[in-house]
């Protein structure tokens, strides 16, 4: 019998009723009194109670239960009955424990800890119910990721983590130096070597770690973060934005099909996220940049180490949380806008040939102060036009030569986005902050554990 098969899961146990069963695991809490003692056992699929009574099991295994501590693991034997009123609806009635490690002192305990104490322990952190709770979804969420690529005829193109030059911006780079060649710098983004994938396979998509050195302490920031980043062949803006709602619709229906247990932990209100069906809203720069003047949302910047309101927003303006809360706050599903200045987006952004003071750019936001969780465009496919906005960034021409390449053998019209892993779990779980979203963060005041 292989290995895995020697023991049972705890989210299996419906097909056993009635049977005996072995479970491993950790004690999650212990109670008792006399001759009973109760276990909540935890193994990573779900919580079961153990029920053990004294004149059901050997001398020994009732003093090892009673022995037993937060965090200690286990090995239970026992017969599954369905119990209503147990967590997950069944019971395991005891007939030996076995202890792996009795825990002393676990850190983690019923009360309430402080923000600061619980990141400095993430490591055991993980293993509460929330924690564990939201990691699942953002399992479900990974898996559904790749299930709608896959099934899309999308190929899985792995981009490089060290590149030799930026891609969204030269003052966010992680810098290291590379052996006798100069200075490499960690990828914001498998975005442009995705495109030199998508000239060769049609449509393909990328999907790993991304580093960005912003110096931002918001609820919404991490430095290193998960992004999976489509890039198609012939598509134009229009196209990429139905791919875009495409995909946010299955990965939260998924979710919803599969996380009801994770979602009911976190107390989370489905009904909104049943909502999240195509078509979404949509809405140009320009018109919300009205929106903003008339509902009076001011643009906000910092002046001598102060917020300063400014009045009316001005076009041209990238925005922040302030306006895409703002913006949202009038949706129950998310809202993509379209065609930002020109100046505010990125050197390979197609410019929109009615209005070449806009780019062919999208954002996606979502509702519930989510904020934005997948950016987009239209690449730019001219070879002049692209060479002409890398000088005007002060970009070294040299090492975008492959990058132009793109554009002088067989260009074609051409886009794709990003989604940010780590935001679209935060926002379908409704977490607090986004380090509680990902197993181990990392901010720009935290490199541990």
């Amino acid at each position: 019998m292989s290995a895995y098969k020697s023991f049972h899961y705890v989210e299996d146990l419906a097909k056993y009723v009635g049977q005996e069963v072995k479970l491993r695991g950790w004690v999650y809490n212990i109670r008792g009194k006399g001759k009973l003692q109760f276990i909540l056992l935890r193994d990573g699929t779900g919580t079961v109670q153990c029920v053990v009574f004294k004149q059901n099991v050997s001398e020994e295994a009732f003093e090892a239960a009673k022995s037993l501590t937060q965090e200690s693991s286990l090995e239970i034997t026992g017969t599954v009955r369905a119990e209503e009123r147990a967590p997950g609806g069944y019971e395991i009635d005891v007939v030996n424990v076995k202890i792996f490690q009795l825990s002393t002192d676990y850190p983690i305990t019923p009360k309430d800890h402080g923000d600061t104490f619980l990141i400095e322990h993430r490591h055991l952190w993980l293993r509460s119910s929330m924690q564990h709770a939201i990691m699942r979804v953002r399992s479900a969420v990974v898996k559904a990721i790749r299930d709608f690529f896959d099934a899309n005829g999308f190929k899985l193109m792995d981009s490089p983590i060290l590149t030799p030059n930026a891609c969204e911006g030269t003052s966010t780079l992680f810098e290291t130096e590379y052996f006798d060649l100069g200075k490499a710098y960690l990828s914001q983004s498998g975005q442009l070597y995705a495109e030199a994938s998508a000239m060769a396979l049609g449509r393909v998509y990328t999907f790993g770690p991304v580093f960005r050195a912003e110096l931002s302490k918001t609820r919404k920031h991490l430095t290193e973060f998960w992004m999976v980043e489509p890039e198609m062949a012939f598509f134009d803006l229009n196209d990429d934005m139905d791919l875009a709602e495409d995909l946010v619709e299955y990965i939260v229906q998924y979710v919803l099909k599969t996380c009801q247990k994770e979602l009911a932990i976190l107390e989370r209100d489905t009904t909104k996220l049943e909502k999240i069906r195509r078509p979404f809203y949509r809405m140009s720069y320009t018109e919300a940049v009205d929106w903003l003047v008339k509902n009076d949302i001011p643009l906000i910047r910092k002046i001598d180490g102060k917020d300063v309101e400014i009045r009316p927003f001005p076009w041209g303006e990238d925005f922040g949380a302030t306006q895409e809360e703002a913006l949202m706050e009038q949706f129950d599903k998310p809202c993509i806008i379209h065609r930002y200045p020109t100046e505010v987006k990125a050197f390979y952004m197609k410019r929109d040939p009615e209005n070449e003071k806009v780019v062919m750019a999208m954002d996606m936001l979502a509702p519930e102060k989510a904020g934005e969780i997948i950016g987009g465009s239209q690449r730019e496919d001219s070879h002049e036009l692209l060479l002409s906005r890398i000088e005007h960034e002060n970009l070294p021409v040299e090492a975008f030569q492959w990058y132009l390449d793109l554009r002088k053998f067989g260009s074609v019209p051409h886009s794709g986005f990003g989604l940010g892993v780590e935001r679209t779990v935060k926002w379908i779980t409704g977490a607090k902050h986004i380090r509680e979203t990902i197993p181990v963060p990392r901010m720009i005041h935290r490199i541990v554990p």
